[in-house]
């Protein structure tokens, strides 16, 4: 373990976005965050809904399986309205808040149907209307689903675009005002994919590799004590 000083830390200004992007690389398909594994096929959008529920507060593996097994059931609106809630429940489990979200998605379902003709919304005030959806969820649906440009700003967006200096923010929405200030549109979508993957990774909540990691001589660093 290595102690650091970030009075230490570089200060060069980054490289275009590409490049920076570029040197992390973009995860394998089976590396991919389980959100865009689920995100195939002409029901996308729903699929994406769908997934993005079941994975707040919930491990990746387990939101993966938990969407598979309840979409091989229900793959669209009207079909999930087929399904009893203790069943959906069931379904989904072991998922945090599995009763909650099941509730949750059978009035997503409900508001679908009625309002929407089936569709999903392709608009941020469309979705953000939906129970249980949060902006990070309604970014998904619209890049992961539409391929409408947006951030997705999750743990790992939020932490590494701070921590290298990128911005200077203390909420994950305003993490996202801020990235869309100076991120050209044509990352938007794949920085999640990227970053959540490098996070996991590389640029770790606790100790980061910094000895491997391709854009250390762009990172400020900002709050990290340790080093590995």
């Amino acid at each position: 373990m290595t102690t650091i000083s970030t009075s230490d830390s570089p200060t060069q200004e980054p490289p275009p976005w590409a490049t920076i992007l570029g040197l992390i690389g973009r995860p394998s398909e089976a590396e991919l965050p389980s959100v865009s594994r689920i995100a195939r096929g002409p029901m996308a959008p729903f699929h994406v809904l769908i997934a993005t529920i079941i994975s707040l507060r919930t491990k990746d593996d387990v939101t993966l399986a938990a969407s598979r097994r309840l979409l091989e059931l229900a793959d669209t609106p009207q079909a999930l309205l087929h399904l009893p809630e203790a069943r959906i429940s069931e379904l989904i489990y072991p998922a945090g808040f599995y009763r909650t979200k099941a509730q949750n998605m059978l009035r997503c379902a409900e508001i679908l149907v009625r309002e929407h003709g089936g569709h999903t919304p392709d608009t941020a005030e469309g979705l953000l209307a939906l129970p249980g959806v949060g902006r990070k969820t309604a970014n998904l649906v619209l890049g992961l689903g539409y391929g409408i440009p947006a951030i997705c700003v999750d743990t790992h967006v939020h932490r590494i675009a701070n921590r290298a200096g990128w911005i200077d923010t203390r909420k994950p929405d305003e993490t996202e005002i801020a990235l869309q200030q100076i991120l050209p549109k044509k990352h938007w979508i794949e920085l999640n994919e990227i970053l959540v993957y490098f996070g996991q990774n590389t640029c770790t909540p606790q100790s980061p590799r910094c000895s491997v990691c391709p854009i250390t001589q762009w990172c400020k660093r900002r709050g990290v004590k340790k080093t590995r």
